[in-house]
């Protein structure tokens, strides 16, 4: 058994950045599920469940606007990080003064989502936890409801905030705008589906106290359409399994 939800998210802006522009980013016309499951866990997360995204339902047209953000370009040295970590110097620092650029970026404006999604469990738990589906999802629950987050969710980049989120029982189709519904079927070319990490959400070394995961992983991409302002996730997660 797997419980399910509806939600409804609102905010200003969006980016869903496509991978294959390297330099500047443009965003998809609708989520990716990466990034939907990353607000999800923005709520509430445990190595023991997983979300899965079952539909998608954009209310309000893709619009995009063209906007300009000063960004850093250079990175921490990860190897300058374990280096002071281990107690042997290093500078894992950066001075954005020194290597700020202006970027442009091409994002959404004014979204409004409906998101429906179920949770499932992993087997992935400490030897303490005794819980199961329900206490999980009375947590989730309560936390949408009053709006108390791990950390603030946000559509894609930590500058875009999501604005609102609503529990709800049943999506309004109604309320889609008359854009989307006039476009009837939508093909959104291919996005990213997932990213499959090698461990599986299992540290390497076996140890949850200090775990060690591996950054080795592969991108899985799905084709879907967006007929009416709906996107059916939830048939095309069936065929990637077949």
């Amino acid at each position: 058994m797997s419980y399910g939800f509806k939600i409804l998210v609102e905010g200003d802006y969006a980016c869903f950045t496509r991978s294959e522009f390297k330099v500047e980013r443009v965003s998809y016309d609708v989520p990716t599920l990466g990034a939907l499951e990353g607000m999800l866990k923005s709520i509430y997360w445990k190595p023991s469940i997983r979300y899965a995204i079952d539909e998608i339902v954009v209310f309000n047209p893709i619009d995009f606007a063209n906007i300009r953000r000063n960004e850093v370009k250079d990175k921490v040295l990860l190897s300058a990080m374990k280096s002071r970590m281990n107690g042997k110097g290093g500078e894992p620092e950066i001075y954005t003064s020194e290597c700020r650029s202006q970027r442009a970026a091409m994002v959404l404006k004014n979204v409004k989502y409906g998101i429906a999604f179920h949770f499932e469990l992993t087997g992935l738990k400490n030897e303490e936890e005794t819980d199961g589906e329900k206490k999980h999802y009375n947590i989730i629950k309560r936390r949408i409801e009053k709006g108390q987050w791990f950390r603030q969710p946000c559509f894609g980049c930590s500058e875009f905030p999501v604005r609102r989120i609503d529990l709800i029982d049943d999506f309004d189709y109604d309320l889609i705008n008359s854009t989307i519904l006039e476009s009837g079927d939508v093909d959104l070319g291919y996005m990213c589906y997932r990213i499959n990490f090698e461990d599986g959400g299992v540290p390497e070394n076996n140890d949850w106290k200090n775990p060690k995961f591996s950054d080795r992983a592969t991108t899985m991409y799905y084709h879907p359409h967006m007929v009416n302002g709906v996107i059916d996730v939830k048939k095309y997660r069936e065929e990637l399994r077949c």
